[in-house]
């Protein structure tokens, strides 16, 4: 016999000896497979059950509830946003009311920017942090804000890690990016790292040149050098 046809079927064999042990396992214990098989089906059946007849319902309600809110933070009227005006709830009560909804969560987005304006930063971090987004520009706008509220905290190196942070979720931003970056420059140069400022300062001036910041910026380059002398 050929060392390949030998080859072949041994591995027949070793196959035949899997399906033959699989076989045997199944037999053994249907009752536990066929138990757990009936938990995951009904946690299949629950999870769609709870989605389309608590959810989504849910959702649609802290809606219409946050419309006025947003209305609200619209018209720059934080505290009748974040409290609600006695008829419409406000954000915090939208995401305490109907927790585990997408309104809520973004009642959480919108809660964080109340709270920044009003001057509450630890309160703005706090529910920031707690804000999920899938939409790239939104999360980087909600690490931008969180940025700014730990410098005015003055703790800069919290502060620029979520400036960097923010910048590197939506890079390809010429909008923000280039904004947050020069956030993260000159937050350097307060923490004193400047050859940092410099690198991110030429990363403006290589990634976003037609950004307006990228017009002034050999300006910030020339001085991070001076002090970095």
């Amino acid at each position: 016999m050929s060392k390949k046809k030998q080859a072949s079927n041994e591995n027949f064999v070793a196959v035949e000896e899997t399906l033959s042990r699989a076989e045997l396992f199944i037999e053994k214990n249907q009752k536990k497979i066929t138990i757990i098989v009936g938990i995951i089906v009904l946690l299949v059946i629950a999870y769609f059950v709870y989605n389309k007849y608590y959810l989504i319902p849910k959702n649609n309600e802290a809606q219409s509830q946050m419309f006025m809110a947003e209305k609200y933070f619209g018209n720059d009227s934080v505290d009748l946003a974040l409290n609600g005006d006695g008829n419409y709830l406000g954000f915090i009560d939208i995401i305490s009311e109907y927790k585990m909804t997408k309104s809520a969560n973004l009642a959480k987005y919108y809660a964080g920017i109340c709270y920044y304006k009003k001057g509450d930063y630890n309160k703005a971090i706090d529910y920031l942090k707690k804000y999920k987004s899938k939409d790239d520009l939104i999360a980087s706008m909600a690490k931008g804000v969180i940025g700014d509220a730990y410098v005015e905290l003055q703790d800069y190196d919290k502060a620029l890690e979520n400036y960097l942070d923010a910048a590197d979720d939506f890079d390809d931003n010429a909008l923000t990016t280039p904004q947050l970056l020069i956030k993260a420059g000159t937050t350097c140069e307060i923490l004193k790292k400047y050859d940092k400022a410099v690198e991110i300062y030429q990363r403006i001036k290589d990634d976003f040149s037609s950004s307006p910041e990228a017009r002034e910026i050999d300006k910030y380059i020339a001085r991070a050098k001076s002090l970095s002398k």
